[in-house]
């Protein structure tokens, strides 16, 4: 759906995109994350055909960025961190002047604009003016009008900026219901959105792609070794966590042991084994074999912040992550 072939954008002697390649598939949704300055706003601006790149190549839907940019921008809807609204229209009529802008034929408008405003939930304002909606709603609005032509891929540059944290959990959540029937790639500083909302990651750094995975595999690509999350408690009685280390430290595969926290008789752990060695088994049989409850016994990754702070070398991410 998109991909990018070695797409290098320079301005002067700055290059603020340095040959990056990726492919992002149909309904994915896909975050797109870097430090300030990495480069996130000009590729996003290069496949909304808003720059031209230097060199290289991109395609949107089957069609070329720099070759047929109408066509790129009749299939993408695009969503900046402020939505380019007029205060003195009402929800309709703004969403459906956004409509008419977009080519839906007058024909289909009216069904449009009802359909957009029930999956963006602003249907219960569509009668209000825009100057008197809450940040939120403007948001929704904003994407209201990025989706009324039903294009195939949604480019979207911080959705929750200066939401609260209700308002943001109803937007992710907005957003996941729109993957499958559009593409999404999302850009965000708050990393924990990524965590709970996109399926893919594409990290760049200093105009360079540093990585373009699942979380799934840059957890393996970074640890290169299995780390486990266990939650376990005794039968009859307090324990001492040292004993449980201590057990679980002898258990074959295994590199180290860290405990995390105890709440009242339940203890938690995290395992970590050797290189290239699985150890959950031998950690569930061990716990058992000890007469002691294993309530819980999973495989725990790296968090998103820590693989964005190895892959980019930052010194530390800001408040909610980076951007």
């Amino acid at each position: 759906m998109i991909k990018v072939d070695g797409l290098t954008k320079r301005y002067a002697r700055n290059i603020a995109v340095d040959n990056i390649s990726f492919e992002v598939e149909k309904g994915q949704i896909v975050g797109f994350l870097g430090p300030n300055g990495a480069g996130k706003t000009t590729t996003m601006r290069v496949l909304t055909c808003f720059l031209p790149p230097t060199s290289g190549r991109a395609s949107v839907a089957g069609f070329d960025v720099f070759d047929q940019p109408i066509e790129v921008k009749r299939r993408i809807g695009y969503l900046p961190e402020t939505p380019p609204l007029y205060p003195e229209m009402e929800v309709k009529e703004y969403v459906r002047y956004v409509g008419q802008l977009k080519g839906v034929p007058n024909s289909e408008l009216d069904a449009k604009v009802n359909e957009a405003c029930e999956r963006c939930n602003v249907a219960d304002v569509k009668d209000k003016l825009i100057a008197k909606l809450s940040k939120g709603y403007r948001q929704r609005v904003g994407l209201a009008s990025s989706i009324i032509h039903n294009p195939d891929v949604l480019i979207l540059d911080e959705p929750t900026a200066g939401l609260d944290p209700e308002q943001r959990k109803e937007t992710l959540s907005l957003i996941r219901g729109l993957a499958g029937s559009h593409t999404i790639i999302l850009s965000t500083h708050i990393l924990p959105e990524v965590e709970q909302t996109c399926q893919r990651v594409i990290i760049i750094s200093k105009g360079k792609l540093v990585a373009t995975d699942t979380m799934e595999n840059l957890n393996s690509r970074l640890r290169g070794a299995e780390m486990v999350a266990v939650e376990l408690e005794p039968r009859g009685g307090d324990l001492a966590k040292e004993t449980v280390q201590q057990r679980l430290e002898q258990v074959s595969g295994v590199s180290r042991v860290l405990f995390k926290e105890a709440r009242g008789p339940r203890l938690f752990f995290e395992v970590e084994s050797l290189q290239g060695r699985s150890i959950r088994a031998d950690l569930a049989r061990s716990i058992v074999s000890a007469d002691w409850n294993l309530l819980e016994l999973h495989a725990a990754g790296l968090s998103l912040e820590e693989i964005f702070l190895q892959l980019t070398g930052a010194e530390k991410a800001a408040p909610g992550g980076s951007k």
